[in-house]
């Protein structure tokens, strides 16, 4: 939905009972309130009250009171909930009372981002592929740790299970409008992975964080517990959400590498934003996660790996499932321009005769990424020192 009337139009025209207004804290965690169709032209125009004082990286500001705007182009029908009359999910911008835009709206941060690239001449496309594990539920429905299979890398049915469950995800998220490319088992028993095709940076966060809520739901739906932090079994691979940046294949080689330079330097600083919680530092180093803060052609598992036949798409290996994928976008955003500003040099690949130990490493704990983020200038330069002690 583009405007405003043609959402007004569908409501009426596809019997639109409900109405779900989804929004998320600076943690990522989806919140959200239902409200009926005659409530949604207030909610449009003048925003819906919420109280944020149960909502720890919300309630941090001043005030208590803040107001949700839908976009009408985020609107979704939600598959499983159309028995009677349709229920549609809208994406909502958080307003402070006097109706400027919320500090700690995640979203409305990488949209004020995406302004400052296009000023810039600066425009990529991403996506993401999300790794994910299919745990069995007791008999009272509980979560456990069981893995749904004991299936190995692309394995097929019927060693691995999640198979259906895979597909049904899939054509539910297409059903919604979302963009699956693939989908398959990862190396971890009862692991998967599904990815996404390539689409504006707001469009990615946005299909990510409903991704996830998807995955959980259904995964529910069938006696399962979807796992999605980046160590769930000790001895087992950790979960990453991979970042694939696209550009035109007309733009200058230099820019790219400028800016995939100013990501490396950038990138123990931002650690703490896109590895968030304690678990996420098991993870590094560990079963192809990467722990050195290097790039290569040859090898697909460091920290940045270039396509070698398509050298104007390169991946990012660090982020996990865990993190807010709009401030993180927003971020490596900024680094790649502060990169470009810069005019920086991106340094030699990671050879097969190169010394890892003369190369620097990402943060090993928590601790130490929140130390490499509050010292940062450029970091406070662009981010609230108060948004750094939330994710202390």
């Amino acid at each position: 939905m583009d405007t405003i009337d043609e959402l007004l139009s569908f409501l009426e025209e596809e019997d639109v009972r409900f109405i779900r207004l989804t929004f998320y804290d600076m943690y990522g965690v989806q919140k959200n309130i239902s409200i009926l169709p005659d409530l949604l032209p207030r909610a449009l125009q003048e925003g819906i009250a919420i109280d944020t004082f149960a909502i720890p990286s919300l309630s941090a500001r001043s005030g208590n009171t803040l107001y949700l705007k839908p976009d009408p182009k985020t609107m979704s029908v939600l598959p499983w909930r159309s028995n009677e009359g349709n229920v549609i999910s809208l994406i909502c911008s958080i307003y402070e009372a006097d109706g400027s835009p919320c500090a700690y709206d995640g979203r409305r941060m990488l949209q004020e981002t995406l302004k400052e690239a296009v000023q810039s001449d600066l425009f990529l496309n991403l996506s993401t592929q999300f790794e994910f594990y299919l745990f069995l539920q007791d008999e009272m429905g509980n979560d456990t740790h069981r893995p749904l299979d004991y299936a190995s890398f692309m394995d097929v049915a019927p060693e691995d299970k999640g198979e259906n469950i895979r597909r049904d995800i899939c054509l539910t998220l297409s059903e919604m409008g979302l963009q699956p490319q693939a989908s398959y088992h990862q190396a971890g028993f009862g692991q998967n992975e599904i990815d996404f095709h390539s689409s504006s940076p707001l469009q990615a966060a946005d299909e990510a964080m409903i991704f996830k809520w998807v995955v959980k739901i259904l995964a529910n739906a069938n006696g399962l517990f979807a796992d999605f932090s980046p160590k769930p079994l000790e001895n087992g691979p950790g979960n990453g959400m991979h970042i694939k940046f696209s550009f035109s294949k007309h733009e200058n080689r230099k820019k790219i590498e400028s800016f995939i330079a100013g990501i490396l330097q950038h990138i123990r600083a931002m650690t703490l934003f896109l590895n968030p919680i304690n678990a996420s530092y098991a993870r590094f180093g560990k079963e192809k996660a990467p722990d050195h803060i290097t790039w290569s052609y040859e090898f697909p598992y460091e920290l940045i790996h270039i396509d070698p036949k398509n050298k104007h798409i390169f991946e990012l290996r660090s982020p996990d499932p865990q993190c807010n994928p709009y401030l993180c976008f927003s971020l490596l955003i900024k680094a790649g321009m502060d990169g470009i500003a810069q005019d920086l040099v991106l340094e030699r690949p990671l050879g097969a005769t190169c010394d890892l130990g003369t190369i620097q490493r990402l943060p090993k704990n928590k601790e130490e990424a929140y130390a490499c983020a509050i010292n940062d200038q450029w970091l406070l330069s662009i981010v609230p020192r108060e948004l750094i002690e939330l994710y202390r």
